[in-house]
């Protein structure tokens, strides 16, 4: 059990669980439906639960941490949940403030991806990605932050070695160094959960000099970068479309030294994974080897995934992880 499920409120063991509900579950590639339909349970019970609007119960802990193979995660934030709940029966209590369930983006406001383009960079020894992102409002409301996410995850073959080596070796802050810039200005941002292996982040469309929100019909770049060491991820590279988008690229770039080659499946949510329709196109430029892959209208919830493997450094094989 984790030290902090001492500290916190039932409220945030509840964000916690559902947080790592959902990571599990964006890692093995489930959508909310064929989860809550392995588990035995009603087909919108885990967007329930995803979402606050149920509480985790210990049957749906069990269930979802066997199917998603989470090697106990899940669990331990189901026992942080129990805790925080049994220490606040013994504590006198006061009137519940009255809680809005929180939503992603304004009630009004209608985000479409017009551009997405994602470039990896490995150079050896740790993982620099850069997103690119061209976001339309087609809503009614201004939008004032845009949420993404970091997810990692060594061993997915062994979630338990996975789950015990990010107890000891933690994503930190100071080593993902996030950047954000909308229009030329840098964006400040806000962490909304903050995990070993998992990170979701608010980017706002402000600073210490203004704000610059995006307003019902305009559209505009945003980018943001981050670093991971490869002793944290590996040879995976995972998309999910969850907003309407209509072109998606990756590009990953190896240094050529390491004879990289990739490969890629696309799973939706009323199919199994299958190849890539299109493949991966492998361009060299001097000391890099670069692999592009584009496609358009993706369906909502499609999840693609690019994998690679170093013929010149065999030893780093099995290494893999998960960037968003």
């Amino acid at each position: 059990m984790d030290a902090h499920s001492e500290e916190i409120t039932v409220e945030q063991a509840a964000e916690d669980f559902a947080a790592e509900v959902a990571r599990w579950r964006e890692v093995r590639g489930m959508s909310k439906r064929a989860l809550a339909l392995a588990m035995g349970f009603d087909p919108s019970y885990v967007s329930h639960v995803e979402s606050g609007r149920h509480k985790p119960t210990e049957e749906f802990a069990r269930l979802a941490d066997e199917h998603l193979n989470a090697g106990k995660a899940i669990w331990r934030r189901w026992c942080d949940y129990e805790q925080a709940r049994t220490k606040s029966r013994r504590q006198p209590t006061t009137p519940p403030a009255q809680r809005r369930p929180e939503q992603p983006y304004a009630t009004g406001s209608a985000l479409v991806v017009e551009h997405d383009a994602a470039r990896l960079q490995y150079d050896g020894h740790s993982y620099r990605l850069t997103m690119r992102r061209l976001l339309r409002n087609t809503g009614d409301d201004p939008v004032t932050r845009y949420l993404i996410r970091v997810s990692v995850d060594r061993y997915p073959g062994d979630p338990e070695q996975s789950n015990a080596h990010y107890r000891v070796h933690p994503l930190t802050w100071d080593e993902l160094a996030l950047t954000a810039t909308c229009r030329g200005e840098a964006m400040r941002w806000q962490a909304k959960h903050d995990r070993d292996a998992f990170k979701e982040v608010w980017l706002l469309f402000d600073n210490e000099h203004g704000r610059f929100p995006l307003y019902p019909g305009e559209s505009v770049w945003i980018e943001y970068a981050y670093t991971v060491g490869d002793d944290k991820w590996g040879n995976w590279f995972q998309r999910a479309v969850r907003l309407p988008t209509e072109q998606l690229e990756v590009q990953l770039a190896f240094p050529a030294a390491l004879d990289p080659v990739v490969w890629g499946t696309e799973t939706s949510m009323t199919a199994e994974a299958s190849p890539l329709r299109t493949p991966p196109v492998r361009s060299d430029d001097g000391e890099l080897r670069q692999f592009t892959w584009i496609t358009t209208t993706p369906a909502l919830h499609a999840r693609y995934r690019l994998e690679w493997r170093f013929r010149a450094r065999p030893e780093h094989n099995t290494e893999q992880g998960d960037f968003r």
